[in-house]
């Protein structure tokens, strides 16, 4: 398996990734996505949303990130999202509590401060002045938005239990220890479903969006079936608001980790929003005449660490011709660049025909168009960065009206006409 340096490096040359505020010495677990990354990392929240609101039974929100903060004490978040944290008073690094044993520092072996809880909401203010009527906090999550907005929507888009509601957002939580890269960050975005249920069928639909959300790892954005598997969560993990919990875990060079929670999460966010809010959130079932709180069924996805699953499980160094050769086997339906249109020479004549084949191609597909190196170290280029098919123009095609389309994986050539290029593509997307 790769490691965790090799993907690091590979993301800043090839433009995916950069260090947050780099120019200034970088800020601790900020990461800026650049040209590459976003575009991926678009693609990557296309599939999930077309997964999630294809679906007759679910629809979208984007619900602001700024909330009213009772939400967050209707949530727990206020009294529970905390963390035990222990300084050292030498080096003044800061520990959790359960990183540590005994009262010495792992790092220096200076003497260790008394434990104190800390909350991992950010809190920032309203409004002129900065008083404790003007708190609020960043959300930690996405899932509030969707609770709060239970009622809104159901009642706005005429939608009968059950039904879900998909939202992708920033998120952010004060982390005491972040880093793995991309993997734990202080700012980040979720693709969250939450979906509503009569109680009694909670179960039922527990255990079919735990099959639903592992096949979608597998068909739609190709992670290796050997690399994911379900954690159950025993007492001491389950989340306060949690009847049952699965997390789907991949294996990444720094061993077994969450990608995705599936919460059973019972009827606790809307019971509890009612509570707090003092404003009725039961549904009222037509066909049975019966109210009550729907159960909710959650899928919970972090796209910064499918990103990172997906950058590793792509990644794969093989040796041609004596080289070595390292390419990113990306689902074509997530890579950045669908195509690359590659002049053999500088040739005006042979740019002229490219700039075509690019006008041809551009309005379906992200089309790069690059002149810069010899052909070989342009086609390794586009194998770096995931690029399914080069097109190369030839001085051959001046007079045949082909070009050689070659594969990623295969790395075979074909030869096709300019004019069927269009064909050629939409059959292979």
């Amino acid at each position: 398996m790769v490691d965790m340096a090799t993907i690091v490096s590979l993301c800043k040359q090839r433009g995916f990734i950069f260090q947050g505020s780099e120019i200034y010495g970088g800020i601790g677990s900020a990461w800026d996505y650049g040209p590459l990354g976003v575009e991926l990392k678009n693609n990557l929240k296309k599939l999930w949303w077309k997964s999630m609101t294809s679906r007759l039974d679910i629809v979208g929100l984007d619900s602001a990130i700024l909330m009213h903060p009772r939400v967050w004490e209707a949530s727990g978040h206020v009294e529970g999202f905390q963390d035990p944290l222990v300084d050292c008073k030498s080096c003044k690094h800061r520990f959790k509590a359960d990183q540590v044993s005994g009262k010495k520092c792992p790092d220096c072996g200076g003497d260790l401060t008394d434990l104190r809880m800390f909350n991992l909401m950010f809190k920032t203010h309203v409004g002129p002045v900065e008083d404790s009527a003007s708190l609020v906090y960043l959300r930690p999550e996405t899932a509030q938005g969707i609770y709060v907005n239970f009622e809104n929507v159901y009642t706005s888009m005429r939608k009968k239990v059950p039904f879900g509601i998909a939202q992708i957002g920033k998120a952010f939580r004060n982390e005491i220890t972040p880093g793995n890269f991309i993997f734990r960050t202080r700012e980040f975005e979720q693709m969250e479903m939450q979906y509503f249920v009569k109680p009694s069928e909670a179960d039922k639909w527990f255990d079919k969006w735990k099959e639903i959300r592992f096949n979608w790892y597998k068909d739609e954005i190709g992670l290796g079936e050997s690399r994911l598997r379900f954690h159950q969560h025993d007492a001491k993990e389950l989340a306060h608001y949690a009847k049952v919990a699965f997390d789907i875990q991949y294996e990444f060079p720094i061993g077994w980790q969450e990608i995705e929670g599936i919460h059973h999460r019972s009827d606790y966010d809307l019971r509890r929003h009612q509570e707090y809010s003092n404003k009725s959130l039961e549904y009222f079932d037509e066909a049975t005449k019966e109210k009550f709180i729907p159960y909710v069924i959650e899928t919970s996805e972090g796209c910064d660490r499918t990103m990172l699953a997906i950058m590793i499980d792509a990644y794969h160094e093989e040796e041609v011709k004596g080289e070595t050769r390292v390419v990113l086997r990306l689902n074509k339906s997530l890579a950045p660049i669908k195509i690359a249109v590659l002049p053999l020479s500088k040739k005006d004549d042979l740019i002229a025909v490219c700039k075509k084949v690019v006008e041809s191609l551009q309005h379906r597909y992200v089309v790069e168009f690059n002149i810069s190196g010899s052909i070989g170290k342009r086609y390794r280029r586009q194998d770096e960065i995931g690029t399914p098919y080069c097109v190369t123009v030839d001085f051959e095609s001046l007079s045949d009206q082909k070009a050689t389309v070659r594969d990623r994986d295969s790395m075979k050539q074909d030869r096709v006409e300019l004019s069927q290029l269009k064909n050629y593509f939409l059959e292979r997307f």
